[in-house]
């Protein structure tokens, strides 16, 4: 390996070492409520963010200073979602979406799995890893924002 080259890797490491230290303290302002679980706002962030610090960090035509004013920029307005989000909740379920009942007291719903595009094959495997292999098991299975899949099992046979 040439001097250049050694020069260049060092500079590459410093660059995204300098870029992951601003993404950390900048997360770190948005709050653990951002660290909980990804939904489709977080996942179309983290996709800003990595398109907004690739130059930046591996030496192309983007400039440090470049990407970290990117990086700035959808970090703060990730934090004022966080705060329209705390004041207004209804913006929140609008952007973000809110849970979706697919079950409910055994009976499979087909019109909000069909909107929620979940097909009963990946509802019955998500029955098999709760230990439960019947719907008439289920008191309501919910579809959360982050995509999983919560189940709230009956209690004993002669509950409702």
């Amino acid at each position: 390996m040439s001097h250049a080259s050694g020069t260049l890797l060092i500079a590459i490491a410093t660059r995204t070492a300098v870029m992951a230290l601003f993404l950390i303290a900048g997360f770190r302002l948005l709050g653990k409520r951002q660290l909980g679980q990804v939904n489709i706002y977080d996942l179309a962030m983290i996709m800003a963010l990595a398109n907004g610090i690739q130059n930046a960090m591996t030496g192309g035509k983007g400039y440090l200073a470049v990407g970290m004013v990117s990086a700035g920029t959808l970090i703060l307005i990730g934090k004022g979602f966080s705060l329209l989000f705390i004041r207004v909740p209804a913006a929140e379920a609008r952007i973000v979406g809110t849970p979706t009942v697919i079950i409910n007291n055994g009976e499979i719903l087909r019109d909000p799995m069909r909107r929620e595009h979940v097909t009963e094959d990946q509802v019955m495997a998500t029955l098999r890893s709760h230990g439960l292999s019947r719907l008439e098991q289920v008191r309501m299975a919910i579809l959360e924002v982050d995509g999983s899949l919560s189940i709230v099992p009956r209690e004993g046979p002669g509950e409702p």
